[in-house]
């Protein structure tokens, strides 16, 4: 993603938005990321406390599906701002220029119909989780606050997807402009760069030597 202070000033509000976007997008998958922790250590102390001392944490089960949600949907506006998510780049790997904006203003738009639809769908879900009192088979815990997270993670997904569309248009109309909350598609020797200096926190020439 482009992050830039000088952009013009037709840019400014889309610029200010993914800035407003990107940590919230960062703290929802700092929050997949411990959900999946969460749900490592539960396996873990399951295995053992059932294997060793014949003592199974009652609900194991109802707490898996609880948190599956979290695992599942909270870093995907994350992914979605990272270009992280599985694309068809065959074809795209050779268009340029407007035909490229093109493409993925139409991807984009198609992508937030169904994200629009599953947000919808999902908070309909969630209120009908809290009138009914939903809860668990077996041990009857809550089931409201993990439905909650579905249409959450999709708005998330759904600004970001409005973002990537706003900043597509403004490339189709004029390519020359500095790109703004969009994905931009590197080659595998720009990839790999960008891994290193993420990992050493600067660059690492071919030798072993650091610039």
């Amino acid at each position: 993603m482009t992050f830039t202070s000088d952009l013009p000033p037709a840019s400014g509000l889309l610029t200010r938005l993914d800035r407003l976007a990107a940590p919230i997008e960062t703290i929802a998958s700092y929050g997949a990321g411990l959900a999946i922790f969460a749900l490592m250590v539960l396996g873990a102390a399951q295995i053992i406390l059932r294997s060793v001392f014949n003592l199974p944490i009652a609900g194991y089960i109802d707490m898996v599906y609880l948190i599956m949600p979290a695992i599942a949907l909270l870093g995907t506006a994350y992914c979605q701002r990272l270009g992280a998510h599985i694309r068809m780049e065959l074809l795209i790997g050779f268009l340029h220029g407007r035909m490229l904006w093109l493409t993925e203003i139409v991807a984009t738009a198609l992508a937030m119909a169904i994200i629009g639809v599953l947000t919808v769908y999902g908070w309909d879900h969630f209120m009908r989780s809290i009138t009914l009192g939903d809860t668990t088979i077996d041990s009857e815990f809550i089931v409201w606050p993990s439905k909650l997270l579905v249409p959450a993670a999709f708005a998330l997904w759904f600004v970001r997807l409005f973002i990537q569309l706003v900043g597509s248009i403004r490339m189709f109309i004029d390519p020359s402009l500095e790109p703004v909350g969009v994905v931009l598609r590197h080659d595998a020797h720009e990839l790999a760069h960008e891994e290193i200096v993420e990992a050493f926190g600067e660059d690492v020439t071919e030798t072993g030597g650091r610039k």
